[in-house]
């Protein structure tokens, strides 16, 4: 693995797409939200292809999270700020391994309860949905504070 200044483009296009992707299923979620309640109570639910959009957005963001995987295995990320403390560069691990983790999770939970009627799975995904905005805010917070604050170049990997 070769250590460079910056993400490659695909790196960087698997980041804001699967950004976009994660907006998206917070923004127009209700419909699913509203299908597995109707479904609960015995109720029919009729198409809605926002909630096919949902369940295909959460496979295709478990597929693009394991692509990005792959991609890092294969190649380094570029190496942390030299201002950046020690304790800054492990809490950056910790996250972003915590977000590829929860992605996953909230993918695969969301699966397993609107195509296979897993409760214990559908309960989880609402769980982890509050875990995930708040490392997403901690993730734009940590972007923000290198930018105006430590005025590295973190937000050029990725832009």
């Amino acid at each position: 693995m070769t250590k460079t200044m910056r993400h490659s483009t695909t790196q960087i296009a698997l980041h804001w797409t699967v950004s976009v992707l994660v907006v998206g299923q917070y923004l127009f979620n209700e419909p699913i939200a509203q299908a597995w309640n109707a479904a609960a109570d015995g109720l029919p639910v009729s198409f809605n292809p926002l909630i096919l959009a949902h369940v295909a957005g959460g496979v295709l963001i478990l597929a693009l999270v394991a692509w990005r995987l792959v991609l890092k295995s294969q190649r380094a990320a570029p190496p942390p700020p030299d201002n950046e403390p020690a304790l800054l560069r492990m809490a950056a691990q910790v996250a972003h391994w915590s977000l590829y983790g929860l992605l996953a999770a909230m993918s695969m939970s969301g699966m397993a309860a609107w195509l296979g009627g897993v409760e214990a799975a559908a309960t989880a995904h609402g769980v982890l949905k509050v875990p995930l905005i708040a490392l997403i805010a901690l993730h734009l917070l940590a972007v923000i504070f290198h930018h105006l604050i430590l005025k590295n170049p973190i937000l050029k990997r990725m832009v």
